[in-house]
């Protein structure tokens, strides 16, 4: 037996609308719930970037990254910075042969979106 993807990523939020518009302004689509529902799942590639409404009392510190490979590193940079986003990193080169930028959504989850430098030339 082999794990062959992920299916699906889910994050917990306090505010779903909040957390649904932020998506949203990245070009996430949705699939199921939105605004008012308590479970929220945007298209990701071949799998699923979930919301689920936690309550104020649920608490969570820094558990990690979750990286989005996506056809334009610069072009969603842009767009993040449009929509009033404040990425913690600009696009830049890494030594492990990725174009990426760093951006924190409003509940504190760390997102990347990647791009290989090899599919770029």
């Amino acid at each position: 037996m082999v794990i062959e993807t992920i299916s699906a990523v889910t994050l917990a939020t306090h505010d779903m609308p909040r957390a649904v518009r932020f998506y949203l302004s990245l070009g996430f689509a949705i699939v199921h719930g939105g605004e008012s529902a308590s479970f929220t799942s945007f298209r990701a590639g071949g799998g699923f970037l979930n919301l689920i409404a936690a309550s104020d009392e649920k608490q969570w510190s820094w558990w990690g990254r979750i990286i989005f490979h996506v056809s334009d590193v610069d072009a969603l940079y842009e767009r993040a910075l449009a929509a009033g986003h404040r990425p913690s990193t600009a696009p830049c080169d890494a030594e492990w042969g990725e174009r990426y930028f760093h951006l924190t959504d409003p509940d504190g989850h760390e997102l990347s979106f990647a791009k290989l430098l090899a599919e770029m030339r």
